[in-house]
């Protein structure tokens, strides 16, 4: 059994503790969901399955919130996510280079994470930073008016 399916370990009773305190509210389910993600770093099924018993939410319900929303993910990611702006001003201006010469410089596709565990490419809709366009996001860190590999480069040494 791995770590994450048993339900005894100590994620599990964390998890169960938030719970507790979050059911209190109206409508917990996304708050629960994001602080099991801050958890385990992702959210398998095994976690879903879980909120599911504890909550008494049906389980196609969250699997519907969590595959809609692209905060959540259920693969691990990588201590990075780096999220690149795809609205349509970033488009417009380069979205598509940023993500090839990422993808390039990383090795990774879209919605992949490096080997190492370090990073992960994702796209976001609009972070509203579009005076910068071309944007990508690292953490809290925005990164704007992208033109170079060089940049890019640059940028991804400062997370190594």
């Amino acid at each position: 059994m791995s770590q994450i399916a048993n339900y005894d370990n100590q994620m599990y009773k964390e998890l169960k503790e938030i719970i507790s305190e979050k059911k209190k509210i109206r409508n917990p389910l996304i708050e629960v969901l994001r602080e099991a993600q801050a958890i385990f770093g992702y959210l398998p099924i095994e976690v879903q399955q879980f909120i599911s018993s504890e909550l008494d939410v049906p389980l196609n319900k969250i699997y519907g919130v969590v595959t809609f929303y692209n905060f959540f993910s259920m693969k691990p990611r990588g201590k990075y996510v780096i999220n690149v702006c795809t609205g349509t001003a970033c488009y417009v201006k380069g979205a598509p280079r940023i993500i090839q010469m990422i993808s390039e410089e990383l090795g990774i596709e879209m919605g992949e994470t490096t080997k190492d565990g370090q990073f992960t490419l994702s796209a976001v809709r609009c972070v509203g930073a579009c005076s910068l366009a071309p944007v990508f996001v690292i953490g809290e860190e925005t990164y704007g008016r992208i033109e170079t590999k060089a940049q890019v480069v640059d940028i991804l040494n400062q997370y190594h």
